[in-house]
């Protein structure tokens, strides 16, 4: 019997991939955070002009933008922890906008992502602004005028260009449906940066990612 149930367990985790991800863990309880960055312009054209949303709307100017601050395991991530904090207002959800685009992205983050931190609401969002204001954005996408392709190397590149302390194994870059998504840090409890875990590395390897500029 022992012997099925190994088997079967591990069938499970060979279909995910091999990584393991929780849900309703007990909050405060990980190894480190990833950052996620995405670059907004992409965004909207994968998904966000198709939804109408504000975010990509032509007042706005969002680059890269604070997708969330994600606790993480050495392999595999928390969510939807066991958390007895107050849920952040909604004043405080619509302050987080100049950073996230949305309110709802910052309400989601936190109900997914924020309640495994072990903090307070409004001390998770102060976390992912410093978190944010810690890892320096390479300025040069934004001087984009048009459309280009582009190694996704290449964008990794230019966030170690920008942020000697990181390494690259502490950073990656993701893709989507042909185009750059995300950057990726892995940073301390502290913010400081760590490596990343094994399942937290999938760098892009496209030689032609589609870049679209900030609009």
């Amino acid at each position: 019997m022992r012997s099925l149930i190994l088997t079967a367990g591990f069938a499970l985790w060979a279909l995910g991939g091999g990584t393991v991800q929780a849900e309703g863990e007990t909050a405060g309880e990980f190894d480190y955070y990833v950052l996620a960055l995405s670059w907004s312009p992409n965004w909207c054209e994968l998904e966000g002009d198709a939804r109408n949303s504000d975010q990509c709307d032509a007042r706005h100017d969002y680059g890269w933008t604070l997708h969330g601050l994600w606790p993480q395991f050495h392999r595999g991530w928390p969510s939807y922890c066991i958390n007895n904090q107050t849920p952040p207002s909604r004043q405080m959800s619509a302050d987080m906008a100049d950073l996230m685009g949305s309110s709802g992205l910052a309400w989601y983050q936190w109900k997914k992502h924020g309640t495994c931190a072990g903090l307070p609401a409004a001390q998770y969002y102060d976390l992912m602004r410093q978190a944010y204001a810690s890892v320096t954005r390479p300025a040069v996408f934004r001087e984009l005028d048009q459309e280009i392709t582009l190694p996704a190397s290449l964008v990794e590149e230019a966030f170690l260009n920008a942020n000697p302390d990181l390494e690259k194994d502490m950073l990656t870059v993701t893709c989507r449906d042909g185009y750059i998504q995300e950057a990726r840090v892995c940073l301390s409890r502290n913010l400081t940066p760590v490596p990343c875990g094994r399942d937290v590395i999938r760098d892009c390897s496209l030689k032609n990612a589609r870049f679209t500029p900030v609009r």
